[in-house]
């Protein structure tokens, strides 16, 4: 009896799990204009988790998530835990997303497609990979909360992160590079969800 319980509560549990983790579904149509805000700053270092934390420039935007990947491996996942792959304009619309194919690993977005429904130039500069630093445990929880579809919003910080023994990573500070160096390190310190309407 108590085995059989066990297997109703295992497999209960999953289905709340596949459930309220799969991806939003929208209709066609761009969900999110505007590309995100960015503003240079001169600011005072800090430090997090034991590394220097300099912030290159204030940093918001609102985009539809293509994706998310948590990292528990590696030096980076002290600082950020999270990668989300990010898209606006175009990049935000069902009817383009749904021609592509998308993934992540080893910390870098990835698209593919056999005919491309928008010109690449279009894909690159309106979608990136950007790897989420949480400024605090709500903030961190909330981004691991976070779901294929969703339209979020967010507020920080574009950074470089250094340690004592001279690692570092640093930021891009523009959405038009692809490749090696082209992901936003953000510091989150603010974090919202928008219910998506055309």
């Amino acid at each position: 009896m108590l085995k059989r319980l066990l297997f109703v509560v295992i497999i209960a549990y999953g289905a709340y799990a596949t459930y309220t983790s799969r991806p939003v579904e929208h209709n066609p149509g761009i969900l999110v204009k505007d590309a995100p805000n960015q503003r240079k700053i001169v600011a005072t270092p800090f430090t997090h988790k034991g590394y220097q934390v300099t912030p290159l420039a204030e940093f918001s935007l609102e985009a539809r998530i293509l994706g998310t990947e948590r990292y528990s491996l590696g030096r980076e996942s002290d600082l950020s835990p999270v990668d989300l792959a990010l898209g606006w304009g175009p990049m935000s619309d069902s009817a383009i997303i749904s021609q592509l194919s998308i993934n992540q690993s080893g910390r870098f977005y990835h698209w593919s497609t056999p005919r491309l429904p928008i010109p690449k130039q279009a894909i690159s500069s309106h979608s990136a990979n950007m790897h989420m630093v949480p400024a605090d445990t709500q903030i961190e929880k909330a981004l691991k909360n976070l779901r294929e579809g969703e339209i979020v919003r967010l507020a920080g910080y574009l950074i470089r992160a250094d340690a004592a023994d001279g690692w570092h990573w640093v930021s891009s500070l523009t959405r038009d590079d692809s490749g090696n160096g082209a992901c936003e390190l953000v510091w989150v310190k603010e974090i919202s969800r928008r219910t998506a309407t055309l």
